[in-house]
């Protein structure tokens, strides 16, 4: 269970190029992001190296060539062009490796010239505090969330450290010897073979454990990167009130809970679009829908509605259901309007429409309480109302083609909005009608835009 564990988090890797285009585009962002970020560290360590090198005493003879401000300013020169090429563009594969071979070689560069600088014996060098920069330069490498490049931080700082023990040994020895007793090692300068196998197998293992981090962290952030996309085009299908409250819910979503809403339920729906479908080519159907709700939709929700759901060339939405005591009745009646103003315009703006023909609405609207929330099993679940004002609402927007209006409200609905303060420019006619499927005489307002 544990090893089972292991390797799906830390070992196992994700294949990126079986994801979608968007969400590798999303991650190439994100490291790109992060390889800005480690140039700005390596600027960050070398203007600290800077500091405290021109702070520090110097030694050497007035006469003698400086050789730490040459390597650190060519360091600042690359470093300033690697950070404006990271901003402007993704950086290739191969310019990250040098830039990891540059870094170590700097440190180990640096590391020589103050042995020659300030004149100190070689093994100096392996005793000098700047060994723990190489646990630095490994570590930042892990900002690019990417193994391979900890692996050749790691490898490259592992090999240096070993070429630094051939220099003092093999090619600088000088008064250096080696020795096996170590009080000896910490109080001369004699070299302990031991100690120098510690450091590398520490570079070793501190790389290891940044391998395991870095591919668990990475395995992290693509799930986490491929399902933010998935929910991102899945609230395509929700209204945004919805998928807010979605995302900011405390507990998990479960079929069957819901809460009591008073609300207005609005229904659209083209008049004999049935027909006209069945007339039309399919892909001029389909574009017809998508102008009709493209005019439609961003009138709803400027006045307050919540998108519920679409049938066909229907479309329910709910006023004040995400909005708890809102003036769900005016907003409702202000969409309506607004909607049927724009109608008028559809014929002379939108070349298919005026092709296919005269399209006429019917809006019905009714307001009342109704239950709200999820509905389905399992991992399939919608979010809708429930309720007579939906029935209503519905029964209404059909009635319009017995009665030849455009938008019927019922009388509920049209009281809501007077107690409201409803100032619309929409008047109402009374009537007493026998709505198909209702029982009994019912109430109902017919709504015109005042001329």
């Amino acid at each position: 269970m544990i090893i089972e564990y292991i390797f799906e988090n830390f070992l196992r890797s994700r294949d990126v190029g079986a994801l979608p285009e968007q969400v590798r585009a999303t991650l190439r962002a994100r490291v790109r992001a992060n390889e800005v970020l480690v140039r700005i560290l390596q600027l960050g360590i070398l203007l600290f190296f800077a500091f405290v090198y021109f702070i520090s005493p110097k030694t050497s003879p007035d006469e003698a060539v400086e050789v730490v401000p040459i390597v650190l300013g060519v360091y600042f020169v690359l470093s300033v062009i690697g950070l404006v090429w990271a901003i402007r563009s993704e950086l290739p594969d191969w310019a990250v490796y040098f830039s990891i071979i540059f870094d170590f070689g700097l440190l180990f560069g640096l590391m020589i010239s103050f042995h020659f600088q300030y004149m100190q014996p070689a093994s100096f060098i392996l005793k000098a505090p700047a060994l723990l920069y190489l646990f630095i330069f490994i570590a930042i490498r892990a900002l690019r969330l990417e193994v391979r490049f900890v692996v050749a931080a790691g490898a490259v700082a592992a090999l240096g450290w070993m070429a630094m023990i051939f220099y003092v040994i093999k090619i600088d020895p000088g008064d250096n010897m080696l020795t096996r007793s170590y009080v000896e090692y910490l109080t001369s300068n004699s070299i302990l073979i031991g100690a120098e196998v510690d450091k590398i197998i520490s570079i070793i293992a501190v790389t290891g454990i940044l391998v395991l981090v870095v591919n668990g962290s990475n395995n992290l952030l693509i799930s986490s990167v491929a399902e933010s996309s998935a929910a991102h085009e899945l609230s395509r299908f929700f209204d945004d009130s919805v998928a807010k409250g979605i995302r900011n819910s405390a507990g998990a979503l479960v079929a069957g809970e819901g809460e009591r809403r008073t609300t207005t339920i609005m229904n659209i729906d083209i008049r004999a679009f049935t027909k006209l479908a069945a007339e039309l080519d399919a892909s001029k159907v389909m574009s017809a829908l998508s102008i009709y709700q493209g005019r439609i939709l961003p009138l709803i929700k400027a006045n307050g509605g919540v998108i519920d759901k679409f049938m066909g060339d229907g479309i329910m939405a709910t006023f004040g259901v995400d909005l708890p005591d809102s003036y769900c009745a005016s907003m409702a009646l202000d969409a309506a309007e607004a909607i049927m103003r724009d109608q008028t315009k559809w014929m002379d703006e939108e070349p298919l429409l005026a092709e296919i023909g005269p399209i006429n609405i019917g809006i019905g609207l009714a307001s009342g309480d109704v239950a709200y929330g999820a509905v389905g099993r399992g991992d399939r679940l919608e979010f809708t109302v429930i309720g007579a004002a939906v029935n209503l609402s519905a029964k209404l927007e059909k009635h319009n083609k017995v009665l030849g209006s455009q938008c019927i409200a019922s009388k509920k609905c049209w009281d809501f909005a007077q107690a409201e303060g409803y100032g619309g420019k929409l008047v109402p006619t009374l009537h007493q009608a026998d709505i198909d499927g209702v029982n009994g005489v019912t109430e109902i307002t017919e709504l015109r835009i005042k001329s």
